[in-house]
């Protein structure tokens, strides 16, 4: 007989980890193509690198909310780091 607890417990697990590597790939992808983009703007325009900057770091957000997310479901398995 199969524990339905644990098998629960192994998809928050899961789940938790894919929130974790989904945030990141997807930040690093968007950072990736933002990043060349914003090497171009510089050549030409210096002066714009206090905005690009910030739209280099706006991608990061992606990560943190994958990282409470991930927060908030390893918690819900009553795990003690």
């Amino acid at each position: 007989m199969v524990d339905t607890t644990s098998m629960g417990q192994a998809g928050i697990a899961l789940g938790a980890g894919i929130a974790m590597a989904g945030g990141a790939l997807g930040t690093a992808w968007a950072q990736a193509s933002i990043g060349s983009s914003i090497m171009g703007v510089l050549a030409e325009k210096p002066e714009e690198t206090f905005k690009l900057i910030i739209y280099m770091a706006l991608p990061e957000l992606i990560v943190l909310l994958g990282f409470v997310v991930s927060f908030l479901m390893v918690q819900q398995l009553g795990v003690k780091a």
